[in-house]
């Protein structure tokens, strides 16, 4: 079948890209990304030159140009993927988030409807949810849990995924949505935790570390995720939302202090900063229902895929050395510069 990816030439796009052209070979991937910062074309260079895969520049919001694209290759699935999806950015700058991840998401369902697709999956976020206390472990996200969001990220999501929810209850779309926890591994742009944190370390920078680095979150390697995409659009039920994750919960000063150690180097890099506006202390996810309706476990456990992700960035320095020296240096300034 044909799937348009969009978003795909970001960090999770671009691995589900890779995933499925390798699980089913007679797919056709359409990738569609306007190659914001956090897109890099070089990352598909291992897939431009197969004769199943198509990449095309363009917005999301563009009405015009994402029709004239669902004409020509008549796609039967679509998989959103595009988001604008730094918290930090969404701070200082909601618009283009109410942008790209609301107006480009309905955007696309209206394509959808138009010329008719099997499934529209949205990719969400388990910060729809909001946070869960510190001192109460045996506390998850169900899908059942109310949306209770802190950002405005984590707003623009979620609104996505209720326009997605009423599309389907009103038009009778057929959509999914998954919300996954945070993932980690190759490709993933250096402006979030563990690959700044690769990234820094390397070149015996400071490691900025928010408040007292003791906020939670619940990590999956990303191809684990991908694999969860791939059967909730080929298996799982339309109408309906499935929760992702990793069972790895982890404190962020222990992730610090872990790529430390990995890398061999000191943790009198750790610096703290000030910590985020309305920062999310826990997320925790409880991915019961697409294990007991789908088969999904997470199969990489934290310990082997952090490994794994070092040794990428370790050899694939070419890739991130490019984007480290332009657009993001500035940005890293600004929202990094002025806490130390």
């Amino acid at each position: 079948m044909t799937i348009m990816v969009t978003g795909g030439a970001g960090f999770i796009g671009s691995n589900f890209i890779f995933y499925d052209l390798k699980k089913h070979a007679g797919d056709r991937v359409v990738c569609v990304d306007k190659l914001t910062y956090a897109g890099n074309v070089s990352t598909l260079k291992s897939v431009k030159d197969k004769p199943n895969f198509r990449f095309v520049r363009e917005d999301i919001c563009n009405r015009e140009a994402i029709y004239a694209i669902f004409e020509e290759e008549k796609p039967d699935v679509v998989i959103n993927f595009a988001a604008e999806s730094h918290v930090d950015r969404s701070i200082e700058n909601p618009d283009i988030f109410l942008k790209t991840n609301i107006m480009g998401t309905v955007t696309l369902m209206d394509a959808c409807l138009k010329y008719g697709i099997k499934r529209f999956h949205q990719v969400s976020t388990d910060e729809v949810y909001g946070d869960l206390p510190l001192d109460k472990p045996e506390m998850f996200f169900t899908e059942s849990t109310p949306l209770q969001t802190s950002s405005p990220y984590s707003s623009s999501k979620a609104s996505a995924d209720l326009f997605a929810l009423a599309y389907y209850r009103t038009y009778g779309l057929p959509v999914s949505i998954s919300r996954c926890s945070n993932n980690y591994g190759p490709y993933h742009f250096p402006e979030k935790l563990i690959p700044l944190t690769i990234v820094n370390a390397l070149a015996d920078k400071p490691l900025p570390v928010y408040g007292k680095g003791e906020n939670v979150r619940d990590w999956l390697y990303v191809e684990d995720h991908c694999k969860a995409i791939d059967l909730i659009v080929r298996k799982g039920k339309a109408g309906e939302v499935y929760n992702v994750g990793g069972h790895n919960e982890m404190r962020n000063i222990d992730i610090v202090r872990l790529i430390c150690k990995e890398l061999g180097k000191p943790e009198s890099l750790i610096r703290y900063v000030t910590d985020r506006k309305g920062h999310d202390l826990r997320y925790a996810i409880d991915p019961t229902k697409i294990h007991n309706e789908l088969g999904w476990l997470p199969e990489t456990k934290f310990a082997d895929g952090i490994k794994k992700t070092v040794s990428w960035y370790l050899e694939n320095r070419d890739w991130w050395e490019t984007i480290v020296s332009g657009e993001y240096r500035k940005y890293y300034e600004k929202m990094y510069g002025k806490r130390q």
